[in-house]
């Protein structure tokens, strides 16, 4: 079997997998196509340095292998009332050094995963259960957000629009020309663009920046964590399925025939033509898909206010914490890395057991974390099917 060289970090896991059960080191280097000292390199490591010599410093949260993970969920049922410090000396005990035990954070989040972990039932109540795509039926229930792609002005300036609609009304909300995809302008924007109309119940968008991070904690970006924190659901169609975002897309298709076939000399007079399309799009042409009514004859107002970010508050935690500027946490006097798109964001902690304490923000649970490891421990996706999921 050739070693696949898109997927490392997978193989090898797979690989130290094998050795585990008992196989043979020659074997399975034959079958994964590699030689015997490279095999040794890679299963000494394991058993020194853990997951984190598989992954190569990756910030990808991984799976044991599942020979591993199967002894954490067999100790548990065998030992229902012993929490993840009790099963991880037992697993030191039982694998007699043979290789590196996972941290007590990773642990406990296997026992929370195949739900072994006992919550209160006002966790329960605040754990968010993720929808699919909702219909956005009504005007505000939900918006659609997207960059055209990029194109070049008479100046040879790139310019990348913006755009924003209602899904029910057909509404065009914004179309701005901006000068790139960075974040803060288009925070900007939705800042403006939430003044003028007020809040959506939900927002739509692919899996790019900045609608989403692939190097964010759960994709999140700070563009989605602002929608969150103003209470807003985030939904993210599936990568490669843009019939997901299909009304979108197709106004997409006339905002480039009739606004940028020839684009404008720059940017000023590209925007000119963006206002006279949305004036035109908006309030003269008829749609078939809202009884040949025109989107302003069909989109009335949110009735939800913007009024800034609203405080978060952690009524069933020990304690908030801020998240610092460089994405980090500071606990007993320890740093521990969380996301650098939360940072200036208040967590909620947790301790749930000794040593383990459970990281919320808003009420979506974020991981765990071991202080002794200072690592926070990723679980499954606290947003659900509403985020892509990091892989």
């Amino acid at each position: 079997m050739p070693w696949k060289e898109c997927s490392v970090m997978e193989e090898r896991i797979r690989f130290v997998g094998r050795v585990l059960d008992g196989e043979s080191m020659s074997e399975v280097c034959r079958q994964f196509g590699i030689s015997r000292k490279t095999g040794y390199k890679i299963f000494n490591r394991y058993r020194q340095e853990g997951l984190e010599a598989l992954t190569d410093r990756s910030r990808r949260p991984v799976q044991l292998p599942e020979q591993i993970e199967r002894l954490i969920v067999e100790s548990k049922r065998e030992k229902p009332h012993w929490g993840a410090r009790k099963i991880r000396e037992l697993l030191v005990r039982r694998l007699a050094g043979d290789v590196r035990i996972p941290a007590k954070s990773t642990v406990h989040a296997v026992l929370d995963r195949h739900g072994l972990v006992k919550r209160s039932r006002q966790r329960r109540r605040m754990k968010a259960e993720g929808t699919q795509l909702s219909a956005g039926l009504h005007p505000n229930d939900l918006w659609c957000a997207d960059f055209k792609g990029e194109f070049k002005t008479g100046n040879g300036h790139y310019c990348y629009p913006l755009t924003v609609t209602d899904q029910a009304s057909r509404m065009i909300l914004a179309c701005e020309a901006l000068e790139s995809t960075k974040e803060q302008p288009v925070i900007e924007t939705f800042v403006r663009l939430f003044r003028e109309r007020g809040l959506p119940a939900a927002i739509r968008s692919d899996n790019g920046l900045p609608f989403a991070s692939p190097n964010g904690l759960y994709n999140l970006s700070k563009l989605s964590v602002f929608w969150l924190r103003l209470g807003i659901a985030i939904e993210r169609i599936r990568p490669g399925h843009p019939q997901q975002n299909g009304r979108h897309e197709r106004m997409h298709r006339t905002l480039k025939q009739e606004t940028a076939r020839p684009p404008g000399m720059n940017v000023l007079q590209q925007q000119d033509r963006f206002d006279d399309f949305v004036s035109e799009f908006n309030e003269e042409r008829p749609h078939e898909g809202i009884a040949m009514r025109v989107p302003a004859e069909a989109y009335t107002p949110a009735s939800r206010p913007y009024d800034g970010l609203p405080d978060v508050e952690y009524p069933f935690h020990d304690k908030d914490i801020l998240v610092t500027a460089c994405g980090r946490i500071c606990m007993m006097r320890k740093k521990i890395n969380v996301s650098t798109v939360l940072a200036g964001q208040r967590l909620g902690i947790k301790e749930v057991d000794d040593g383990i304490w459970l990281v919320s923000f808003m009420r979506y649970d974020l991981g765990y974390i071991d202080l002794e490891q200072r690592t926070l421990q990723t679980i499954d996706n606290p947003f659900g099917t509403r985020l892509s999921p990091m892989s």
